[in-house]
């Protein structure tokens, strides 16, 4: 009787002792994928200057937010250098930097490399003007890093340029049905076609 429960003794200990190896090498795996999905999670970027250059040849307009103190403090100020041109294409690129730190670092780069899970959206207050994104994400979904920038007749207005992440794509091209949330979000007043 006693070699029997000394038996039975050895086979629940033999038992609970891989239970607490399986289960130690389980919670591991775990804690591995947990540390792998956290090097992709959205980690909000400052961004405290975002610039939107307009070229048509020598025609060059440049439009241009920065506020260094970031969301909260000071009111962040728009500049742009000049009028567009009527009835002219422009070829546009964005350039997004945080100027909190030296040398300015360029968010550019990280929304180039995590381009499936960013978009920019467009919105105009001036009649007949267009803008189209004219590059694409791994997937064939527009980005808007790169754009074409068509004007109509004289007039004056706004642009607004939004940056949405892990938006729905494909989606309807506008920011409000697109989700994700907003990593910035910038009106430049005041934009004249001459």
């Amino acid at each position: 009787m006693k070699t029997s429960n000394i038996n039975t003794n050895k086979m629940k200990t033999l038992r609970l002792i891989a239970l607490f190896f399986v289960a130690t090498l389980a919670f591991s795996s775990c804690a591995d994928s947990d540390d792998h999905d956290d090097d992709h999670d959205h980690e909000e970027e400052l961004i405290t200057t975002v610039t939107y250059t307009l070229t048509n040849g020598s025609d060059v307009v440049t439009l241009k937010f920065q506020d260094l103190d970031g969301e909260g403090g000071q009111e962040g100020i728009t500049t742009i250098s000049g009028p567009l041109t009527a009835n002219t294409m422009y070829t546009g690129s964005i350039k997004l930097l945080n100027e909190t730190e030296s040398p300015a670092e360029d968010i550019t780069e990280e929304i180039e490399e995590e381009d499936d899970e960013h978009e920019f959206f467009f919105a105009s207050s001036i009649t007949g003007l267009s803008i189209e994104k004219t590059d694409e994400d791994e997937d064939g979904n527009p980005v808007g890093l790169e754009t074409s920038l068509t004007t109509g007749t004289a007039g004056s207005g706004s642009i607004t340029v939004i940056l949405k992440h892990e938006p729905s794509k494909p989606n309807d091209g506008t920011s409000a049905s697109a989700g994700g949330s907003t990593d910035v979000e910038v009106t430049f007043n005041n934009v004249t076609v001459q």
